[in-house]
């Protein structure tokens, strides 16, 4: 029975598959006009799992992406899920970080140390580099009990010699934005979301959302005209 009320609780809410405040804080500022309500991992009750670590171990933001979401969806209580991987991929360094740019200086710790360890990471491999061009890359997972739909966005910069601006979160105080013509640590949140690959890859999905109405999902709204990649997967891990 209480199963049974949990799946009608959930109707109409979307579980965003993060514990980063810095990007909770974002993508539910861009989310909250589209759903109805928009809960983050901590919100739901979520506790962490160590297992969690063992999730994104995939080549590329898209498989990362989708098997977050699929993880976190079996344990949403019937709510739709939404989980992203994203990334700095700097043309110098072959497109490392990557996939592991979160992970890239290999430390541990709070959410300001291990930032700061990367970014000194990333400003020592570029030591010696001309060519600074970088773009980040996000892709987007989306689950329910229907469908499984992933999306990809990127930006693209260059790689400052040193931060700009405390804005934003991770690698942005590094990144000039060719879009806005300043660092994403400077931008304003506002001008953040029109251009950044988190608010592009975002667009694509729910302009695919909305070609099929369901509970909590505005039917109609703006949605940037952005070049999109996505595709439809299948809804389990199979």
């Amino acid at each position: 029975m209480s199963g049974r009320r949990d799946r009608e609780g959930a109707a109409g809410e979307l579980l965003v598959a993060t514990r980063n405040v810095g990007k909770a804080a974002e993508l539910r500022a861009l989310l909250a006009p589209v759903f109805a309500r928009v809960l983050d991992l901590r919100d739901a009750g979520i506790p962490s799992d160590p297992a969690e670590d063992a999730i994104e171990d995939g080549a590329t933001f898209q498989e990362n992406a989708l098997a977050k979401a699929r993880y976190f969806r079996a344990r949403s209580a019937g709510r739709a899920v939404l989980a992203d991987d994203s990334g700095l991929c700097v043309a110098a360094l072959g497109g490392a970080p990557g996939v592991r740019s979160r992970r890239y200086a290999g430390a541990v710790g709070d959410e300001a140390a291990v930032p700061a360890a990367n970014a000194r990471q990333l400003l020592s491999a570029l030591a010696d580099a001309h060519d600074r061009r970088a773009e980040f890359v996000c892709a987007i997972a989306y689950v329910d009990d229907t469908e499984a739909v992933v999306t990809v966005g990127r930006t693209s910069g260059r790689i400052l010699d040193v931060p700009q601006g405390a804005n934003g979160f991770g690698y942005d105080p590094l990144f000039w934005s060719d879009d806005l013509a300043e660092s994403f640590g400077t931008a304003s949140d506002a001008a953040k979301a029109r251009v950044s690959h988190r608010a592009r890859a975002l667009a694509a999905l729910v302009a695919r959302l909305r070609e099929r109405p369901r509970p909590g999902i505005a039917p109609r709204g703006p949605v940037d005209d952005l070049e999109r990649e996505s595709y439809t997967a299948p809804t389990s891990g199979a």
